[in-house]
């Protein structure tokens, strides 16, 4: 695990850089919930965007080759997370549009972060997938 702040070109200064795996993926979702912690999200949706960064760590770990990068980025305007995993990748349409019914064994952790998060993308590249998703900041 690696915690930087630095200012990056594209998303903002990186709050966090982390790789992980089943057996950290406790402490990363606390490490993600100190930084957002540091960010004006109300407490609701900070408890949000930890989730919903949880679920996507979990789904890397399930789906993407067993572990992954975490980014957690913060800007003028929002925070943002990017999990990248080495997995086959997925598309966003790949993700229902309703909640999944109880007798469907997936779908419904990116279901959860595309209606908790104000902004979710994925990007398939030839190493695996990326998935982004992002919150804005709430009035100080």
């Amino acid at each position: 695990m690696t915690a930087q702040t630095i200012a990056t070109r594209d998303e903002g200064e990186l709050l966090l850089q982390s790789r992980f795996h089943a057996a950290v993926l406790a402490r990363v979702r606390i490490e993600v919930d100190l930084h957002a912690s540091m960010t004006t999200l109300t407490e609701q949706r900070r408890a949000h965007f930890v989730l919903a960064a949880h679920e996507v760590m979990c789904n890397a770990v399930r789906h993407g080759g067993g572990e992954g990068t975490l980014r957690l980025y913060r800007s003028a305007d929002g925070v943002c997370c990017q999990v990248t995993d080495e997995g086959p990748g997925l598309s966003e349409d790949m993700i229902p549009r309703t909640l999944p019914s109880p007798d469907v064994s997936n779908g419904r952790g990116l279901w959860l972060v595309r209606e908790l998060t104000d902004r979710l993308e994925i990007a398939r590249h030839a190493a695996g997938t990326s998935i982004t998703f992002a919150m804005g900041l709430d009035a100080a």
